[in-house]
């Protein structure tokens, strides 16, 4: 990609790789309803995009007034692997954008590095980004907080002001404007206003990156 103003690019994953935020917020649906919390997808959606799972777990534990199972990690790991087994697929476009990106890319996911690795071999996208995966349980610290992006941009060797950081979630959005960033945000509609807000460049189509980046 000639005339690219930035040196690296910091992927999530969830969301903005691979198309799996809503499989596995389902899972912690179906969790509180082993429990009798009834959760409404889409609500589920908006509160627990982008937190790390034991945020999600203690609020869902908070608004039930009981506690998960005790192996309830375990649990949650379980159903989402054999979920994206099933039905996993890629964002549309991102294989044609990642393609297109000449300068080295990495991952940086709330997610544990198992994950990661799994959905990207399950969608042939791994051989991209040549094991560049960085997970915030290495730091144990979670987006919101910065530390992260952070910590991958050092791992790649670049400035901050070198990366440019794709997001999808509000916690994404809001610890790379805190990183000091350039963030954007793949998104729809209804979610644009308050990613804007947080400080990103939105986008809605992964087409549309490309000249983002340029």
């Amino acid at each position: 990609m000639n005339g690219m103003q930035y040196k690296c690019i910091i992927f999530d994953c969830d969301g903005v790789l691979v198309d799996s935020e809503a499989t596995s917020i389902a899972v912690l649906v179906g969790m509180a309803a082993d429990i009798g919390l009834e959760l409404d997808l889409d609500t589920a959606i908006r509160a627990y995009s982008g937190h790390s799972l034991a945020y999600c777990l203690e609020d869902i534990e908070r608004q039930a007034a009981q506690p998960l199972a005790a192996n309830k990690v375990d649990l949650f790991r379980e159903r989402t692997f054999r979920a994206f087994r099933q039905d996993l697929k890629a964002i549309p476009g991102v294989e044609q954008v990642i393609k297109q990106i000449k300068c080295p890319i990495c991952v940086a996911s709330n997610a544990p590095k198992d994950k990661i690795q799994l959905n990207l071999n399950l969608l042939n996208l791994n051989h991209y980004f040549d094991g560049h995966y960085f997970s915030a349980y290495d730091l144990q610290k979670w987006k919101p907080e910065p530390d992260l992006f952070l910590h991958a941009a050092q791992q790649m060797g670049f400035a901050v002001k070198d990366c440019a950081v794709i997001e999808d979630s509000l916690a994404g959005v809001q610890a790379a404007v805190r990183g000091g960033f350039d963030v954007y945000a793949y998104t729809n509609i209804s979610s644009a206003a308050i990613l804007k807000k947080a400080g990103a460049k939105v986008f809605y189509s992964m087409s549309d990156l490309i000249p983002l980046l340029q």
